[in-house]
Order: structure tokens, then C-alpha cells, then sequence
């Protein structure tokens, strides 16, 4: 069964995607992140969030199965929205959220650890946003947050491309804080958790109103026309051809229609 587990330990809240076998994020889970999160904030006992997958994998991306039940463009464009203000929410936390990236964290996933404030990767982990290998295009802000930590251009080489890069190189780019290898990345993050929960609270709300002012005004821009043009694109022969390709693990056809 789809789930995301909270538990709270000295001071950290740890969020864990339970959705084998590879962490889909399903509507379902991202609404029970919204859930949480207001759990969090009213229990008011964490200082720190950590936000990590059970098994293999972070998260590989967005339950692809689910967008087959959906038919209209503005239920896709209201898809995205959603995911884009859960995800929104998770920027603007008063609390940190610590994204512990193992396995992959594509599409969705890396969305989803892209609005977090600090990610820790293991080395090896494929990191990438593939929803152009679908004839689709990403829906949670990712056209809109990936320039922001690696650049316009490294940005048009990954979404276009559609292909992952590791861990590593996603540190060198600037998109993950810190990699390590994957036997050891678990209690890496779990340290800087317990670090910065040993801070006053009273300060680190205060920090973590501060820093979104450095973040350009164009951001809320971007991310309207993003869901717009994904809800638009659903429409296409290409996307339900993409769409279908995966589902059945075949090569896509795309015909530019």
C-alpha cells in the first residue's frame, strides 16, 4: 500500500515514502505530504524535517499510471497545480526539509527533493528529469527550480535530453549540497538533522524566512505557465503515445503531433 510514514526523533521529523517498488508519487502520497505537513507544524515538536524513500530508490518520479485516468487538459493543468503548490509548500516551510537522495530521484522525485532546502545524494544515485522520453514535459516546477541551481543551459541539456546524471556530477553542478556513498549517506543525513536540531528554533524560523528573498519574482510566473502548457501538452498524439510506451516498456513513436 502507497504511504508516507512520520515519525518524529529528537527534535527531527522523519518523512518516508513507502510506495514500492519505486516510490511513485502518486496524488495520493503528495496529498498525505500536505497532511503531514500541517501535522508537523501543529505538533510542534521537530526543529528539522528529513525526507527520504524506503527500498532502492528516493523517488523515480510521478505515478504515470494515474495520468491514463485523467482525459481534459484542465485536469491536467489542475494535476500540476496541485503538485506545484504541495511542492511550493515544502520550499516555504518554517522548518528545514533535508531531501536524502539513494537510488534515483527523477521527475516527480526530483521535483519534489528540489523544493526541499538541502539535499544530500548518494554518489552513484541517477538524478534527472526523463518526462521529454514520454513526449510530456515536467509538471512540479522543475522547468522553473532546476535553472535556478545548475544554470539555463545545463537546465536545456538535462529536460531535453531526459537523461539522468549521477550523484556525483549533480554535486558538482551545484544541484545537491553533499554526496557520499550509499552505505553511509543515511547516517550523514541523520547527523546534519540532529546538527541543526540542536540550534534555537526561534532562529531557524527566522533563517528560513530570510533566504526565499534572494529567489527572483518571475518564480510564481514560470511555474502558472509550466502547469498551463503541461495540462496543453496532454492533449498531443505524442504525449498519449509517450505515455502508452512506457506503460507497455516499448520505444516511444513520437510523429511531432
Amino acid at each position: 500500500m502507497s504511504v508516507l510514514d512520520l515519525k518524529v526523533e529528537e527534535k527531527v521529523a522523519y518523512l518516508t515514502i513507502k510506495s514500492p517498488p519505486a516510490n511513485a508519487l502518486s496524488q495520493k502520497i503528495i496529498s498525505k505530504l500536505d497532511e503531514l505537513l500541517t501535522q508537523i507544524e501543529k505538533e510542534d515538536e521537530a526543529k528539522v524535517v528529513v525526507l527520504q524513500g524506503e527500498g532502492k530508490f528516493f523517488s523515480a518520479g510521478a505515478d504515470i499510471k494515474e495520468f491514463t485516468s485523467l482525459q481534459e487538459a484542465s485536469e491536467y493543468e489542475t494535476l500540476a497545480k496541485n503538485g506545484q503548490d504541495i511542492f511550493d509548500r515544502v520550499e516555504h516551510f518554517p522548518l528545514p526539509v533535508i531531501a536524502s537522495i539513494h537510488g534515483a530521484a527523477l521527475g516527480g522525485g526530483l521535483e519534489l527533493a528540489m523544493a526541499c532546502h538541502i539535499r544530500y545524494a548518494a554518489a552513484d544515485a541517477k538524478i534527472g528529469l526523463p518526462e521529454m522520453n514520454l513526449g510530456i514535459i515536467p509538471g512540479f516546477a522543475g522547468t522553473q527550480r532546476l535553472p535556478r541551481y545548475i544554470g539555463n543551459a545545463r537546465a536545456y541539456e538535462m529536460i531535453l535530453t531526459g537523461e539522468p546524471i549521477s550523484g556525483e556530477q549533480a554535486k558538482e553542478w551545484g544541484l545537491v549540497n553533499r554526496v557520499f556513498e550509499a552505505d553511509k549517506l543515511e547516517k550523514e543525513v541523520h547527523q546534519l538533522a540532529r546538527k541543526i536540531a540542536a540550534k534555537s528554533k526561534l532562529g531557524i524560523n527566522r533563517i528560513m524566512q530570510l533566504i526565499p528573498y534572494a529567489n527572483t519574482s518571475q518564480f510564481e510566473e514560470g511555474v502558472n505557465q509550466e502547469a498551463r502548457l503541461f495540462g496543453e501538452i496532454f492533449g498531443s498524439y505524442d504525449a498519449k503515445e509517450g505515455v502508452s510506451a512506457f506503460i507497455e516498456k516499448r520505444a516511444a513513436n513520437f510523429q511531432d503531433r
